[in-house]
């Protein structure tokens, strides 16, 4: 198998991603597209809103990839410096561009009902040397430069935009020029085992594998992510040497195995509760609502959740939830009396077939010698039976809230498999 790779590269721009305040999704969503149609992301880069920088990244970046996507920097203000940068990078001149024009014209009067600004309408000035890339959901548009063979576009860094902006017009423009290079992924999803094991347990397997197809490594929440990705320029065959090399793999690991589609953890159970035409509820303490976040970001999630009751208080649990004020003075909310009561509770309360409680300290503070940070009480129940299980984290509290939901929700799965 032959394979022939076309790489890009990603350079995102703004001093709020080195600093932290803006995390970048955009790479993320830009390497998921290309991926799908054959090209593989050489690099990512983050440079602040610094001249030199940005300079020295497109100049550094068009050695390797034959594609080069900028976000960020294209807006009206005067740290935005991408589109002056392109203009003289691609020795260009700044024109008024017509249509661009038009278009942010007839937002502001007729959709906005607002009066233009010179700022708003600098946003339709463009490098004479470049293709506009019409934008329908914003106002800077995106801009594509050719230079030594290599593809440079520059998008806005306003994540609704720039996907607008890639769906309809980049991504097709890509794989009409570039064809012929595919890119596979398969994935499946362990719990139970960590990642040293695994590797020991696969590395027959890993050494016989070619060098046009690898084996990644994900740990993430307890759990740990196979993904097998094959390069090449044969579709048909690459489909059917990977399959086979990932039912092997499935075969492998087959005692840990979660799911092998690449989902969340919030899909997978979804769909066993959809699939057994059931239903769930939650009372949450510690987690203030994320299992329940989890549960209902997943579309069509109504078919199946009923709703949560996030009891944070002795008062919460007591009055909503039914739970004996004698077990949380005895035994305390972090505890295994109390969230069997607390799922009790809950399934009583939202009449559902399955239902999830926990309790616990997530930190930093309120620890005890007994139940110091990181103690979880985690319990989940159906109408015949109740499973609960403490666990102890070691992380900050946002990391702790994480792994609570992740354990819930594989312990309803759990739950759910065994059909009590």
């Amino acid at each position: 198998m032959i394979s022939t790779k076309t790489f890009a590269s990603i350079i995102t721009i703004g001093d709020e991603l080195l600093i932290g305040q803006v995390i970048d999704t955009n790479s993320a969503f830009i390497a998921q597209e290309l991926n799908k149609i054959g090209i593989a992301v050489k690099h990512r880069v983050a440079v602040g809103d610094e001249w030199e920088d940005i300079w020295q990244a497109l100049d550094e970046e068009s050695k390797h990839s034959k594609i080069i996507i900028i976000t960020g920097g294209l807006g009206p203000t005067a740290d935005d410096i991408t589109k002056p940068l392109l203009c003289k990078y691609f020795n260009g001149k700044m024109m008024m561009h017509t249509e661009t024009l038009e278009y942010i014209t007839n937002l502001f009067e007729t959709v906005l009902k607002r009066p233009m600004i010179d700022r708003n309408r600098k946003q339709a000035e463009v490098p004479d040397v470049c293709t506009v890339l019409k934008n329908e959901v914003g106002t800077a548009p995106g801009m594509m430069f050719e230079k030594n063979d290599v593809l440079f576009f520059a998008l806005p860094g306003v994540p609704h935009e720039m996907k607008w902006i890639m769906n309809n017009h980049i991504i097709s423009m890509l794989s009409k020029k570039f064809v012929g290079e595919f890119i596979e992924h398969r994935t499946l999803l362990t719990a139970g085992v960590g990642e040293s094991f695994l590797a020991e347990k696969l590395i027959n397997f890993e050494s016989l594998l070619p060098l046009y197809i690898k084996l990644a490594y994900l740990p993430n929440y307890g759990m740990v992510r196979l993904r097998l990705t094959a390069f090449g320029n044969n579709k048909e065959a690459l489909s059917n040497e990977i399959n086979q090399l990932f039912q092997n793999l499935k075969n492998l690991t087959q005692e840990f195995l979660i799911t092998d589609e690449d989902e969340p953890l919030e899909v997978i159970v979804g769909n066993l509760l959809k699939q057994n035409n059931k239903t769930v509820a939650t009372a949450e303490s510690c987690t203030g609502g994320y299992i329940a976040h989890l549960i209902s970001s997943v579309a069509g999630s109504s078919a199946y959740y009923e709703g949560s009751v996030v009891s944070y208080s002795y008062a919460a649990k007591e009055n909503i939830l039914d739970v004996d004020r004698n077990i949380l003075e005895t035994y305390g909310a972090v505890s295994e009396q109390t969230v069997n009561a607390m799922v009790k509770g809950i399934l009583k309360k939202m009449n559902t077939n399955y239902a999830i409680a926990v309790s616990g300290i997530m930190g930093p503070g309120g620890g005890t010698v007994d139940k110091p940070v990181g103690t979880v009480w985690i319990a989940v129940a159906s109408e015949n039976k109740i499973i609960a299980k403490v666990l102890r984290f070691r992380f900050d509290r946002i990391k702790n809230i994480q792994l609570t939901a992740a354990n819930a929700l594989l312990m309803l799965r759990e739950l759910i498999v065994d059909k009590p």
